[in-house]
């Protein structure tokens, strides 16, 4: 049956309403619309829908250690560390700066807030670093020629009692949780110990010397140390406790620190202060490293809060290298008005000061991650060395001056 004039005139009116209303759709996903994106808001006619990538399966495809917490990321094993994302355990520590000042066998507890000492805590002989402890509960005091660790509880600021330990210059923690790892310097150890209690589980004697300084692998299960005196580095397999790996690092005179893995897993970073520069090697291969030259006497290395950059201090110098790691290469250098020493630190919760310790000036300079300013320079105790800015967002922690996961 053929439509009536009506049915006729009322097909022809939709035809053109629809048709209008796709001519103002299309005015209005030009620049009013993408103005209104930008601010956050939804425009009034939204644009047209592009096919949805699909999802990533909420999964781990990492591997990791036993007993280890999962991956978050597996591109980027610092993706728990992001500005203020404090743990449970530790968001309503207040905010301190602690300072182990080598010589004067004291701990400076700085506020970061009006950049003034509120605390002096004695310790014993020769503190080198304050470490936060893999359950974040308590900052241990590594006191190398005392043989003590000092525990801290960063609630209250309060010391305890020392713990005989000996020669512990450095501290660190399995993954897992399961066990602590003194760098035992001059003992020429690894040594694992219970993580509360420190009671010896099992020594792994080294033929190299001085170790001092380490990092963990994106699945936990081996570890790169450096030996600072003797110009080497080892690969420690972390469930077995065994070195699986050493080598002589390719400079005359090289005297390696600091080490970092970098965001995906893929390169480890050692800070040489006497090459003036990181090696950066290939952690699962351990095959021989190349050098990245940074500036004179490279020593801490420090992790943006976005995990783009990485702050590198330059001791011998008075200036921190801002490393890129999608660039790979140092795109900023900052240096410090009047000079300095800049040694070993941290970068606050929020990821806008980068703190660390003025080695031979008895000093802590604190400095605008932004800008590269600097914001205070504060005296402190002879000496200090590894200073530890706590809280720091993470669910747990590796150890040193603060390492976290």
């Amino acid at each position: 049956m053929s439509p009536t004039p009506l049915q006729r005139t009322l097909v022809k009116s939709t035809l053109i309403a629809g048709a209008a209303f796709v001519a103002l759709a299309a005015c209005g996903s030009g620049a009013k619309d993408g103005a209104d994106q930008a601010r956050g808001t939804r425009a009034a006619v939204p644009a047209p829908v592009k096919p949805a990538r699909p999802v990533r399966p909420v999964t781990n495809p990492v591997h990791g250690l036993p007993g280890m917490p999962p991956v978050l990321d597996p591109r980027d094993v610092y993706a728990a560390d992001r500005p203020n994302k404090l743990s449970p355990v530790v968001k309503d520590f207040p905010p301190r700066v602690y300072v182990p000042n080598t010589e004067s066998d004291t701990v400076s507890v700085i506020d970061p807030k009006s950049y003034e000492i509120i605390d002096t805590i004695r310790v014993g002989r020769q503190p080198q670093h304050v470490v936060p402890s893999w359950d974040m509960k308590t900052l241990w005091v590594n006191n190398d020629r005392g043989n003590t660790l000092t525990p801290i509880d960063p609630e209250t600021g309060e010391a305890g009692k020392p713990v005989e330990v000996h020669d512990p210059y450095n501290l660190y923690f399995t993954p897992n949780g399961r066990y602590a790892v003194v760098m035992a310097s001059l003992d020429r150890e690894l040594v694992f110990r219970d993580p509360h209690t420190m009671e010896r589980k099992k020594t792994v004697p080294v033929s190299c010397y001085g170790v001092n300084h380490a990092d963990f692998s994106l699945d936990g299960r081996y570890f790169i140390v450096s030996c600072e005196f003797s110009g080497e580095l080892l690969k420690v397999d972390t469930e077995k406790m065994k070195v699986i790996g050493q080598q002589k690092l390719p400079f005359d005179g090289a005297m390696p620190q600091d080490v970092k893995v970098s965001p995906d897993g893929k390169r480890f970073y050692v800070a040489d202060m006497m090459a003036d520069g990181m090696w950066v090697l290939d952690g699962d291969t351990f095959g021989k490293p190349t050098l990245l030259p940074t500036g004179k006497g490279t020593h801490g290395l420090y992790i943006s809060r976005d995990s783009r950059e990485m702050y590198v201090s330059n001791r011998g110098e008075g200036t921190v290298s801002v490393f890129d790691f999608a660039e790979n290469r140092v795109t900023k250098k900052w240096r410090l008005p009047d000079g300095g020493s800049p040694d070993m630190g941290g970068v606050s919760a929020d990821g806008k000061v980068l703190w660390l310790s003025g080695r031979y000036n008895s000093e802590v300079y604190a400095i605008d991650t932004r800008t590269g300013a600097q914001l205070a320079r504060v005296k402190v105790g002879s000496g200090p060395h590894g200073l530890a800015v706590y809280p720091q967002p993470g669910r747990y922690s590796l150890g040193h001056t603060g390492i976290f996961r």
